[in-house]
């Protein structure tokens, strides 16, 4: 008996992919999805490869340099940031006012009535009527609002503060509900039946468990807020958006510039904040 007749041979790979057929059909499925949807958004990004178009670009994006780095300038960018940051940082906190309530009376999982398999009719409809709500909220585009607002209250900063209420406050809302009802529910669900009201519920059972993950989505939000207010600020809500709006006009790129790298830098801040206070979290 040889010495290799007791080891098994590997098995040689396939020859061709066995999965071929299916990839092959559903990239096919996709490219000709894509195709109607490509015509009807007139989408043709070669036209940026064209010679004039690529001479408007470079014209704009040297335009950018030197930076804007003047003493006055500075200080107008530093306010306006601190300004943007407090819109975007008002706006979030009124939108946690409207989502939490909204969120706890829209969650299944916090439903006394629901333990026993079927939740009862009343409380059936007042949460069907609050996800409707949260639709309506998040449906309106903040500039929108900001719109709206500006006619209301005129030009300035409230306008955006309560345009990015309304609109996050939905948005909150819902991913809100949906991180409490996919997480953990047996201790919340044990503490009902035990007697606890909703909010005892939600503070000892559905947020130890989910916080991580709220915080994270708030700071994401939070973040999100802050590009909210620079676009509202085109429509006069103030803040960055305005000052940038207003040097794009006057075809100064190396105030855009600086006020980009501005933007970058908020952003970086956010991001960095959601992973510190993630760890903190545990």
């Amino acid at each position: 008996m040889s010495a290799t007749s007791g080891l098994r041979l590997a098995p040689r790979p396939p020859a061709r992919d066995p999965a071929w057929l299916p990839r092959l059909f559903w990239t096919s499925a996709a490219l000709v999805l894509l195709w109607p949807l490509a015509v009807a958004t007139e989408f043709r990004p070669w036209v940026l490869l064209e010679p004039g178009n690529l001479k408007i670009s470079a014209q704009f994006i040297g335009s950018f340099w030197p930076l804007a780095l003047d003493g006055e300038f500075l200080a107008l960018v530093a306010r306006e940031t601190w300004r943007t940051v407090a819109i975007a940082t008002a706006g979030i906190t009124l939108a946690l006012g409207v989502a939490m309530p909204l969120t706890l009376l829209s969650t299944r999982v916090l439903s006394i009535s629901a333990l026993s398999g079927r939740m009862a009719r009343a409380p059936f409809w007042l949460r069907q009527g609050v996800r409707w709500l949260l639709i309506v909220l998040r449906s309106v585009p903040e500039l929108v609002w900001a719109l709206v607002f500006v006619r209301v209250v005129g030009l300035g900063p409230t306008a955006g503060v309560l345009a990015i209420a309304l609109t996050y406050g939905g948005m909150l809302g819902k991913v809100y509900g949906e991180i409490l009802e996919s997480g953990e529910t047996q201790a919340t669900e044990t503490l009902l039946r035990n007697g606890a009201g909703r909010l005892q519920a939600f503070a000892y059972g559905l947020l130890p468990t989910n916080a991580a993950e709220l915080t994270s989505y708030t700071v994401y939000r939070w973040e999100c807020a802050i590009r909210s207010s620079v676009v509202l600020g085109f429509v006069g809500a103030g803040g960055l958006g305005q000052q940038l709006d207003n040097s794009m006009k006057m075809f100064e790129g190396g105030e855009v510039a600086t006020m980009l790298l501005v933007f970058i830098a908020l952003v970086a801040l956010a991001d960095r904040t959601s992973a510190w206070l993630r760890k903190a979290l545990g």
